[in-house]
């Protein structure tokens, strides 16, 4: 396998540590500067350049994407899924996770607990908005800052407000997330890799320090996920579109609030931790996908006319509860189901003898109208009242 590390420090740990994991197993390793690229678009296929000079071929890349160089980057990135070239980062998930706000929408909507988060521009909505989080102290946030940089502890809400006002002055955006005390200064680090965690440290904040990062002076310390834990760091990378990430929970008294994905995460504090070969498993990982790639159905399925995939949830207005496959006629509407979720699990290819529950999720198959049909009509949300503390009778 010929792979290219997209890297612009070369000497760094974690380029390094990818760097020799391929070559200990065979394979032929580039590391590549991501600003030395140069995307063709005139000839009749996708095309790269690279330090002048036509790009040669390369079976798998593996972007190590810095946050001053994201768009850029995902550009590449992008070009190179034009050409077929094997990622398990996607341009579309890289961008996805560097924004923290367009992270936690995404998570939220897939049920992902987190820290309740708001996100305001107007002076006059923070106030509420950090009331709806939980009062101070809060967590204030830049929407693009790493390492800890940019993650502020205010412990009282004029402070907050102050801060926030502040960083709107000067442009920046900023979330306002709830501070979990019983984190103690503490989170977990789980490395994701495909469809398992391959390493998990937990993290704990120097001193009088809230912040977890070990560029902030943390130490670190291997840690065994309890399940819930695994399940929820595999199902956060999944859905952000990468395979390889770094998921950042806190130990919250109902268990694990997901922080942040990284497409990006450091090697060297988690091997350090925890003594694991986590670049080697990167490497075999990829090798494995190259020889036998899958394949996004939404994006790669050439159908005709008509035809398509989506997901159906069992519940609403079409009553499909205790009903079997078979039963709910799917296959007499010319509607396939390719795999059945149901809670963290996944039946592949479901026989019609299998018993639906509620919220099960189908993906599918088929004739687009015929999936239209069944799915129930939105419903209005209802507006909240509150009710105003009855004022006293002036006299």
């Amino acid at each position: 396998m010929k792979i290219a590390v997209l890297s612009r420090a070369p000497q760094a740990y974690s380029t390094q540590r990818l760097r020799a994991a391929a070559l200990q197993r065979g394979h032929t390793v580039k590391v590549l500067n991501t600003l030395r690229f140069a995307i063709d678009l005139t000839a009749d296929e996708p095309d790269l350049h690279y330090r002048g000079r036509q790009l040669s071929d390369y079976d798998a890349i593996l972007p190590r994407i810095g946050n001053s160089i994201t768009y850029f980057g995902t550009a590449v990135v992008r070009q190179f899924e034009q050409m077929d070239v094997y990622t398990p980062n996607t341009a579309n998930g890289i961008s996805s996770a560097r924004d923290k706000l367009r992270a936690n929408q995404i998570l939220s909507r897939h049920n992902i607990a987190m820290p309740p988060t708001a996100f305001v521009r107007n002076r006059a909505d923070v106030r509420p908005a950090i009331e709806r989080v939980g009062g101070a102290p809060v967590v204030i946030k830049l929407l693009e800052g790493t390492q800890g940089i940019g993650v502020i502890l205010a412990p009282q809400v004029k402070v907050a407000e102050a801060i926030i006002e502040t960083l709107h002055s000067t442009k920046q955006n900023v979330l306002i997330q709830k501070f979990i005390s019983e984190s103690r200064g503490r989170d977990i680090r789980a490395l994701v890799v495909g469809d398992r965690v391959v390493a998990a440290m937990r993290r704990s904040a120097a001193g009088d320090e809230f912040r977890s990062n070990v560029h902030r002076g943390g130490s670190v310390e291997a840690v065994e996920l309890d399940p819930i834990y695994e399940r929820a760091a595999v199902r956060s990378a999944q859905i952000m579109g990468l395979r390889v990430a770094g998921v950042d929970m806190l130990e919250g008294d109902d268990g694990p609030l997901v922080m942040e994905v990284n497409s990006s995460p450091g090697l060297q504090g988690i091997e350090t931790a925890t003594k694991l070969d986590v670049a080697g498993a990167i490497i075999d990982y990829i090798a494995g996908q190259v020889a036998f790639p899958e394949i996004d159905v939404r994006q790669r399925l050439t159908v005709s006319t008509g035809y398509g995939v989506a997901e159906l949830m069992v519940h609403g207005a079409v009553d499909l509860v205790g009903k079997t496959l078979g039963e709910a006629g799917l296959w007499e509407r010319d509607i396939t189901v390719l795999t059945l979720h149901r809670g963290v699990s996944v039946i592949p290819n479901p026989r019609k003898h299998v018993v639906l529950e509620a919220d099960d999720r189908l993906f599918c198959f088929g004739k687009l109208d015929e999936m239209r049909s069944m799915v129930p009509e939105r419903r209005r949300r209802r507006a909240k009242v509150r009710r105003l503390p009855r004022q006293p009778l002036s006299e």
